[in-house]
Protein backbone atom coordinates (compact mmCIF):
# COMPACT_ATOMS: atom_id res chain seq x y z
CA UNK A 1 0.00 0.00 0.00
CA UNK A 2 1.13 3.55 -0.68
CA UNK A 3 0.72 6.25 1.97
CA UNK A 4 -0.17 9.90 1.30
CA UNK A 5 3.51 10.80 0.81
CA UNK A 6 4.07 8.17 -1.87
CA UNK A 7 5.94 5.74 0.38
CA UNK A 8 5.35 2.02 -0.15
CA UNK A 9 4.34 0.49 3.18
CA UNK A 10 5.21 -3.20 3.06
CA UNK A 11 6.59 -4.03 6.52
CA UNK A 12 4.78 -4.57 9.83
CA UNK A 13 6.22 -5.10 13.30
CA UNK A 14 3.85 -7.29 15.31
CA UNK A 15 4.27 -7.30 19.10
CA UNK A 16 2.94 -10.45 20.75
CA UNK A 17 3.68 -9.47 24.36
CA UNK A 18 4.58 -6.44 26.46
CA UNK A 19 6.57 -8.63 28.87
CA UNK A 20 10.32 -9.09 28.95
CA UNK A 21 12.89 -11.03 30.95
CA UNK A 22 15.24 -8.02 31.02
CA UNK A 23 14.90 -4.33 31.96
CA UNK A 24 17.22 -2.61 29.51
CA UNK A 25 17.91 0.99 30.50
CA UNK A 26 16.73 2.60 27.24
CA UNK A 27 13.64 0.39 26.95
CA UNK A 28 11.90 0.59 30.33
CA UNK A 29 12.39 1.94 33.86
CA UNK A 30 14.05 -0.19 36.52
CA UNK A 31 10.70 -1.06 38.10
CA UNK A 32 9.34 -2.15 34.73
CA UNK A 33 6.06 -0.92 33.26
CA UNK A 34 2.47 -1.77 34.25
CA UNK A 35 1.76 -5.16 32.72
CA UNK A 36 -1.26 -5.68 30.54
CA UNK A 37 -3.94 -7.97 31.87
CA UNK A 38 -4.25 -11.22 29.97
CA UNK A 39 -7.61 -10.10 28.61
CA UNK A 40 -5.95 -7.00 27.13
CA UNK A 41 -3.43 -8.99 25.08
CA UNK A 42 -4.63 -10.16 21.69
CA UNK A 43 -4.89 -13.91 21.23
CA UNK A 44 -2.82 -15.47 18.47
CA UNK A 45 -6.01 -15.98 16.48
CA UNK A 46 -6.78 -12.25 16.70
CA UNK A 47 -3.23 -11.33 15.75
CA UNK A 48 -3.36 -13.62 12.74
CA UNK A 49 -6.67 -12.13 11.63
CA UNK A 50 -5.08 -8.68 11.71
CA UNK A 51 -2.03 -9.98 9.86
CA UNK A 52 -4.22 -11.44 7.11
CA UNK A 53 -5.89 -8.06 6.70
CA UNK A 54 -2.48 -6.38 6.62
CA UNK A 55 -1.32 -8.75 3.88
CA UNK A 56 -4.44 -7.98 1.84
CA UNK A 57 -3.26 -4.35 1.78
CA UNK A 58 0.10 -5.33 0.32
CA UNK A 59 2.19 -5.54 3.49
CA UNK A 60 4.11 -8.79 3.16
CA UNK A 61 7.13 -8.56 5.49
CA UNK A 62 6.76 -9.09 9.23
CA UNK A 63 8.87 -8.74 12.35
CA UNK A 64 7.64 -10.54 15.48
CA UNK A 65 8.51 -8.42 18.52
CA UNK A 66 7.77 -7.85 22.20
CA UNK A 67 8.83 -7.07 24.96
CA UNK A 68 10.68 -10.30 24.50
CA UNK A 69 8.53 -12.41 22.13
CA UNK A 70 10.00 -15.71 23.28
CA UNK A 71 8.59 -15.29 26.79
CA UNK A 72 5.10 -15.84 25.37
CA UNK A 73 4.16 -19.49 25.13
CA UNK A 74 3.35 -20.54 21.59
CA UNK A 75 5.58 -18.03 19.82
CA UNK A 76 7.00 -20.71 17.50
CA UNK A 77 3.52 -21.82 16.47
CA UNK A 78 2.54 -18.22 15.77
CA UNK A 79 5.58 -17.81 13.54
CA UNK A 80 4.64 -20.95 11.62
CA UNK A 81 1.04 -19.77 11.17
CA UNK A 82 2.13 -16.30 10.09
CA UNK A 83 4.53 -17.75 7.55
CA UNK A 84 1.72 -19.87 6.10
CA UNK A 85 -0.46 -16.85 5.25
CA UNK A 86 -0.59 -16.58 1.47
CA UNK A 87 1.49 -13.66 0.27
CA UNK A 88 3.82 -13.38 3.27
CA UNK A 89 7.39 -13.09 2.01
CA UNK A 90 9.43 -13.02 5.20
CA UNK A 91 9.04 -13.39 8.94
CA UNK A 92 11.83 -12.42 11.29
CA UNK A 93 12.01 -11.97 15.05
CA UNK A 94 13.67 -9.52 17.39
CA UNK A 95 14.99 -10.86 20.69
CA UNK A 96 17.55 -10.37 23.43
CA UNK A 97 18.74 -13.90 22.66
CA UNK A 98 18.56 -15.33 26.16
CA UNK A 99 15.87 -17.89 25.26
CA UNK A 100 17.17 -18.69 21.78
CA UNK A 101 19.26 -21.76 22.75
CA UNK A 102 16.07 -23.68 23.45
CA UNK A 103 14.09 -22.22 20.57
CA UNK A 104 16.32 -21.50 17.56
CA UNK A 105 16.06 -24.89 15.85
CA UNK A 106 12.28 -25.03 16.25
CA UNK A 107 11.90 -21.46 14.99
CA UNK A 108 13.93 -22.28 11.90
CA UNK A 109 11.79 -25.38 11.29
CA UNK A 110 8.70 -23.16 11.65
CA UNK A 111 9.93 -21.06 8.76
CA UNK A 112 11.53 -18.12 10.57
CA UNK A 113 13.90 -16.33 8.20
CA UNK A 114 16.12 -14.50 10.67
CA UNK A 115 16.62 -12.95 14.08
CA UNK A 116 17.71 -9.53 15.29
CA UNK A 117 19.51 -9.92 18.61
CA UNK A 118 20.11 -6.98 20.94
CA UNK A 119 23.76 -6.84 21.99
CA UNK A 120 25.02 -3.47 23.23
CA UNK A 121 28.35 -4.48 24.71
CA UNK A 122 30.84 -7.33 25.06
CA UNK A 123 31.78 -6.29 28.57
CA UNK A 124 30.01 -8.64 31.05
CA UNK A 125 29.67 -6.05 33.81
CA UNK A 126 28.36 -3.39 31.46
CA UNK A 127 25.94 -5.87 29.89
CA UNK A 128 24.59 -6.71 33.31
CA UNK A 129 24.20 -3.01 34.13
CA UNK A 130 22.54 -2.10 30.81
CA UNK A 131 20.09 -5.00 31.00
CA UNK A 132 19.67 -4.80 34.78
CA UNK A 133 20.62 -8.39 35.51
CA UNK A 134 21.30 -10.17 32.23
CA UNK A 135 24.32 -12.41 31.62
CA UNK A 136 26.41 -11.67 28.54
CA UNK A 137 27.28 -15.34 28.08
CA UNK A 138 23.58 -16.23 27.81
CA UNK A 139 23.13 -13.69 25.01
CA UNK A 140 26.24 -14.95 23.19
CA UNK A 141 24.98 -18.52 23.46
CA UNK A 142 21.78 -17.29 21.84
CA UNK A 143 23.81 -15.87 18.95
CA UNK A 144 25.67 -19.15 18.54
CA UNK A 145 22.44 -21.19 18.59
CA UNK A 146 20.85 -18.97 15.94
CA UNK A 147 23.85 -19.35 13.64
CA UNK A 148 23.92 -23.10 14.20
CA UNK A 149 20.21 -23.32 13.32
CA UNK A 150 20.87 -21.58 10.01
CA UNK A 151 19.02 -18.36 10.80
CA UNK A 152 20.12 -15.05 9.33
CA UNK A 153 21.54 -13.08 12.26
CA UNK A 154 21.70 -9.35 12.83
CA UNK A 155 23.12 -7.90 16.02
CA UNK A 156 21.66 -4.59 17.18
CA UNK A 157 23.77 -2.23 19.30
CA UNK A 158 22.48 1.07 20.71
CA UNK A 159 25.56 3.08 21.74
CA UNK A 160 24.88 5.16 24.84
CA UNK A 161 26.88 7.30 27.22
CA UNK A 162 29.48 4.95 28.65
CA UNK A 163 30.00 2.98 25.43
CA UNK A 164 33.72 3.03 24.68
CA UNK A 165 35.45 2.99 21.29
CA UNK A 166 37.19 -0.26 22.24
CA UNK A 167 33.92 -1.97 23.14
CA UNK A 168 32.20 -0.93 19.91
CA UNK A 169 35.22 -1.95 17.84
CA UNK A 170 35.09 -5.38 19.50
CA UNK A 171 31.39 -5.68 18.69
CA UNK A 172 32.06 -4.84 15.06
CA UNK A 173 34.69 -7.58 14.99
CA UNK A 174 31.95 -10.18 15.29
CA UNK A 175 31.13 -9.37 11.65
CA UNK A 176 34.79 -9.78 10.81
CA UNK A 177 34.75 -13.42 11.88
CA UNK A 178 31.11 -14.45 11.29
CA UNK A 179 28.45 -14.05 8.57
CA UNK A 180 26.38 -11.55 10.57
CA UNK A 181 25.39 -7.92 10.29
CA UNK A 182 26.35 -5.78 13.27
CA UNK A 183 24.11 -2.70 13.26
CA UNK A 184 24.62 0.47 15.28
CA UNK A 185 21.32 2.20 16.08
CA UNK A 186 21.18 5.81 17.21
CA UNK A 187 19.31 6.25 20.46
CA UNK A 188 15.82 7.69 19.95
CA UNK A 189 14.04 9.77 22.63
CA UNK A 190 11.34 7.20 23.34
CA UNK A 191 10.54 6.30 26.95
CA UNK A 192 13.65 6.14 29.16
CA UNK A 193 15.77 6.68 26.06
CA UNK A 194 14.75 10.34 26.19
CA UNK A 195 16.94 10.81 29.25
CA UNK A 196 20.06 8.93 28.18
CA UNK A 197 22.95 10.23 26.13
CA UNK A 198 23.34 8.62 22.73
CA UNK A 199 26.41 8.51 20.49
CA UNK A 200 25.98 9.62 16.85
CA UNK A 201 26.71 6.95 14.26
CA UNK A 202 29.15 9.27 12.52
CA UNK A 203 31.29 9.11 15.68
CA UNK A 204 31.06 5.32 15.82
CA UNK A 205 32.04 5.15 12.13
CA UNK A 206 35.15 7.22 12.83
CA UNK A 207 36.15 4.86 15.63
CA UNK A 208 35.72 1.78 13.44
CA UNK A 209 37.57 3.24 10.46
CA UNK A 210 40.47 4.21 12.70
CA UNK A 211 40.95 0.48 13.38
CA UNK A 212 39.64 -1.31 10.28
CA UNK A 213 40.38 1.24 7.56
CA UNK A 214 37.97 2.96 5.15
CA UNK A 215 34.58 1.31 4.81
CA UNK A 216 33.22 0.41 1.39
CA UNK A 217 29.51 1.18 0.77
CA UNK A 218 27.32 -1.87 0.29
CA UNK A 219 24.54 -1.18 -2.20
CA UNK A 220 22.60 -4.42 -1.82
CA UNK A 221 19.53 -4.80 0.35
CA UNK A 222 19.76 -6.71 3.61
CA UNK A 223 16.41 -7.02 5.32
CA UNK A 224 13.26 -4.93 5.58
CA UNK A 225 14.24 -1.71 7.28
CA UNK A 226 16.22 1.50 6.84
CA UNK A 227 19.72 0.27 7.69
CA UNK A 228 22.56 1.46 5.46
CA UNK A 229 25.35 -1.09 5.22
CA UNK A 230 29.10 -0.92 4.68
CA UNK A 231 31.80 -3.52 4.27
CA UNK A 232 35.24 -3.46 5.82
CA UNK A 233 38.13 -5.25 4.09
CA UNK A 234 38.54 -8.78 5.41
CA UNK A 235 35.10 -8.93 7.02
CA UNK A 236 32.82 -11.90 6.40
CA UNK A 237 29.75 -9.95 7.51
CA UNK A 238 28.79 -6.29 7.28
CA UNK A 239 28.28 -3.24 9.47
CA UNK A 240 24.96 -1.43 9.42
CA UNK A 241 23.93 2.10 10.42
CA UNK A 242 20.42 3.03 11.54
CA UNK A 243 20.70 6.78 12.01
CA UNK A 244 17.23 8.04 12.91
CA UNK A 245 18.61 11.19 14.53
CA UNK A 246 21.66 12.06 12.43
CA UNK A 247 20.41 11.02 9.00
CA UNK A 248 16.61 11.02 9.03
CA UNK A 249 15.30 8.23 6.79
CA UNK A 250 11.59 9.03 7.23
CA UNK A 251 11.22 9.72 3.52
CA UNK A 252 11.76 6.00 2.93
CA UNK A 253 9.91 4.64 5.98
CA UNK A 254 8.02 1.48 5.03
CA UNK A 255 6.64 0.25 8.36
CA UNK A 256 3.74 0.18 10.77
CA UNK A 257 3.66 -1.24 14.29
CA UNK A 258 1.01 -3.26 16.10
CA UNK A 259 1.11 -3.50 19.89
CA UNK A 260 0.15 -6.70 21.69
CA UNK A 261 -3.00 -4.89 22.87
CA UNK A 262 -4.09 -4.31 19.28
CA UNK A 263 -3.13 -0.68 18.82
CA UNK A 264 -1.71 0.34 15.45
CA UNK A 265 1.11 2.90 15.65
CA UNK A 266 1.97 4.59 12.35
CA UNK A 267 5.07 6.32 13.79
CA UNK A 268 7.08 6.04 17.01
CA UNK A 269 6.99 9.80 17.53
CA UNK A 270 3.19 10.08 17.61
CA UNK A 271 1.30 9.73 20.91
CA UNK A 272 -1.78 8.62 18.98
CA UNK A 273 -2.48 5.05 17.94
CA UNK A 274 -5.52 3.30 16.50
CA UNK A 275 -7.36 0.65 18.51
CA UNK A 276 -8.06 -2.16 16.04
CA UNK A 277 -10.20 -4.23 18.42
CA UNK A 278 -13.56 -2.67 17.43
CA UNK A 279 -12.75 -3.09 13.75
CA UNK A 280 -11.56 -6.64 14.36
CA UNK A 281 -14.92 -7.47 15.93
CA UNK A 282 -16.77 -5.79 13.05
CA UNK A 283 -15.21 -7.93 10.36
CA UNK A 284 -12.56 -7.93 7.64
CA UNK A 285 -13.88 -4.93 5.70
CA UNK A 286 -13.88 -2.71 8.79
CA UNK A 287 -10.50 -4.04 9.85
CA UNK A 288 -8.88 -3.28 6.50
CA UNK A 289 -10.41 0.21 6.56
CA UNK A 290 -8.99 0.89 10.03
CA UNK A 291 -5.52 -0.30 9.04
CA UNK A 292 -5.69 1.80 5.88
CA UNK A 293 -6.66 4.82 8.01
CA UNK A 294 -3.61 4.22 10.20
CA UNK A 295 -1.28 4.04 7.23
CA UNK A 296 -2.69 7.23 5.76
CA UNK A 297 -2.11 9.00 9.08
CA UNK A 298 1.66 8.41 8.95
CA UNK A 299 3.44 11.76 9.21
CA UNK A 300 6.00 12.92 6.66
CA UNK A 301 8.74 12.57 9.26
CA UNK A 302 9.35 12.15 12.97
CA UNK A 303 9.66 15.13 15.26
CA UNK A 304 12.08 13.75 17.80
CA UNK A 305 13.83 16.39 19.86
CA UNK A 306 16.73 15.63 22.21
CA UNK A 307 15.54 15.31 25.80
CA UNK A 308 11.85 15.00 24.87
CA UNK A 309 10.06 11.73 25.59
CA UNK A 310 8.16 10.90 22.42
CA UNK A 311 4.62 9.69 22.82
CA UNK A 312 4.94 8.81 26.52
CA UNK A 313 5.46 5.13 25.64
CA UNK A 314 8.31 2.75 26.23
CA UNK A 315 9.83 0.61 23.49
CA UNK A 316 8.54 -2.53 25.22
CA UNK A 317 4.96 -1.22 24.99
CA UNK A 318 5.04 -0.44 21.27
CA UNK A 319 7.26 -3.30 20.11
CA UNK A 320 10.42 -1.32 19.25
Amino acid sequence: MTDRYGRTIDYARISITDRCNLRCVYCMPAEGVPKLERSEVLSYEMLLAICRAIVSLGIVKFKVTGGEPLVRKGCTGFVAALKRIAGVRSVTLTTNGLLLPGAAAALRAAGLDGVNISLDTLDPARYQALTRGGRLEDALEGVRSALKAGLRVKLNCVPTAGSTPDDLVRLAAIAQAHPVEVRFIELMPVGPGAHLGGIPNRQVADWLEAVYGPAEPYHGRLGNGPARYVHFPGFIGRIGWISAMGDCFCGHCNRIRLSSAGRLAPCLCLPESIDLRPALAAGETALCAAIREGILSKPARHHFEPGVEAGGRTMSQVGG
